[in-house]
């Protein structure tokens, strides 16, 4: 498996709303990567912080290859610009980042719950294109457990955590209280409707504009505010003391122009714009104007750093988990390269024996009893697994010291082993051998 793409920690947000993409374009870019010579499956994910491609390469294909297409693919979505910033990690490390990021340790604010939604939802789509097949849902399967297992083990989650309550911390930076005063809010989604409730609780007069007037009625009956037409934006933003956007349009929805205008009939009084959405909801140049104060969602990772003191320890702890498993994963893998071979041993073995008894029991046995038989059959199976239980276990270290291949070679050569056997090919296997096989829940 590899990775490439960009987070909020290489690129700026200028660069990532490049690359950010939703809806029907999001399923048009996944087919597109599907469709590289040098990609067997692929998973992409969108979201404000992050655009990563998690990948399969094709069999022969050299990560060099595999990576470079998909770069190709993301600079014909963001332009050349973005291509300094992307980031690439193979195999294990690909596999350590992919559950860094499900668990929100590579997030913006760290124990946010919004990723692994938003990975579950990229990981659905993928499945319903036909994009991931055997070598990535493993991995995949296993980074939603360990997601799983932080937010058990760990107070990682613990309070409100999420982007919109940092905006809310940093807009009580700005006032010590949002009693008295108005707060704007331009979009209905999710993000709004985290902000919407905690400013709320503070007892700020509420607006909401969006462009679907039925939501912003139903957020606006949620929090107890005033749903606004998307017609009545300027004048909107002229009530506001403070302005949190979160819309999903491609393009500024506040312009210069709208807030010079809202300005002029403000009096003096200072706009305070705190902008969540990427692509930007608000116009850099909105900044130059006199008594308007806007940040955007890179500002707010100065804020994050108060979240992450109260957080480390927690961190630390999901960073163990973390570890762990990527360790356990490796094994599990290792272990599964070798299975073929294990599998295609205990067929032989079983082979041979199996038909000296039957011709036994065709021949001189022939007296024996049912029970009898039975007897037989059992001490069989016994022998066969007592017999294949040193050398299994030894191949299965040897696969986790990436030392398995000449050993498998061998067995092949020397028992006669059938080619291209896979585990699809395979009778169960037995609990003595099974049972220190990692146990991967099926999502």
């Amino acid at each position: 498996m590899l990775v490439v793409g960009l987070s909020h920690h290489t690129a700026p947000i200028a660069v990532r709303e490049r690359l950010a993409v939703s809806g029907d374009a999001q399923r048009a870019v996944l087919e597109r990567l599907h469709q590289l010579d040098s990609v067997a499956e692929v998973v992409f994910v969108s979201t404000c912080n992050r655009v990563e491609v998690y990948a399969a390469r094709q069999p022969e294909t050299s990560l060099e290859a595999a990576a470079s297409a998909i770069t190709t693919v993301l600079a014909e979505i963001g332009g050349r610009e973005v291509v300094p910033h992307l980031r690439t990690a193979a195999d294990l490390s690909a596999v350590k980042h992919l559950f860094r990021v499900a668990c929100s340790l590579d997030s913006l604010v760290v124990g946010e719950p919004q990723i692994l939604g938003q990975l579950k939802d990229a990981i659905r789509s993928a499945e319903d294109a036909g994009t991931v097949g055997p070598k990535l849902a493993p991995v995949l399967r296993h980074a939603l457990q360990v997601a799983k297992r932080v937010r058990t083990e760990t107070e990682i989650g613990a309070g409100q955590v999420s982007v919109p309550t940092v905006a809310i911390e940093l807009a009580h930076r700005i006032f010590e209280s949002f009693r008295g005063h108005v707060a704007l809010l331009v979009g209905a989604g999710e993000m709004a409707e985290g902000a919407a409730k905690l400013f709320a609780q503070d007892g700020a007069r509420l607006l909401v504009v969006n462009r679907s007037r039925e939501r912003a009625v139903e957020l606006a009956n949620t929090v107890g505010g005033e749903p606004r037409s998307w017609e009545q934006l300027g004048e909107a933003l002229a009530e506001a003391d403070i302005v949190v956007t979160s819309t999903a349009s491609p393009t500024p929805v506040v312009t210069k122009e709208l807030v010079r205008a809202a300005c002029k009939r403000r009096r003096g009084r200072s706009l305070f714009l705190i902008d969540i959405a990427v692509p930007r909801d608000v116009a850099a140049d909105v900044n130059e104007l006199e008594n308007v104060y806007v940040y955007d969602i890179d500002d707010l990772s100065r804020a994050v750093a108060r979240t992450l003191e109260g957080r480390a320890a927690e961190a630390d702890r999901a960073e163990s988990i973390v570890r762990d498993e990527t360790q356990a994963f490796a094994t599990r893998r290792s272990q599964d390269s070798v299975r073929p071979t294990v599998v295609a041993l205990r067929q032989r073995f079983d082979g041979v024996l199996r038909a000296e008894l039957e011709r036994s029991l065709r021949g001189r046995l022939k007296h024996l009893s049912a029970s009898d038989r039975e007897a037989l059959e059992s001490m069989l199976q016994a022998s066969v697994n007592k017999l294949l239980h040193a050398p299994t276990t030894h191949l299965k270290e040897l696969a986790i010291q990436q030392r398995s291949d000449d050993a498998a070679a061998l067995l092949s050569e020397l028992f006669e082993l059938e080619e291209g056997r896979t585990l699809a090919d395979a009778p169960p296997v037995s609990d003595d051998e099974s049972q220190d096989e990692p146990k991967v829940a099926a999502r």
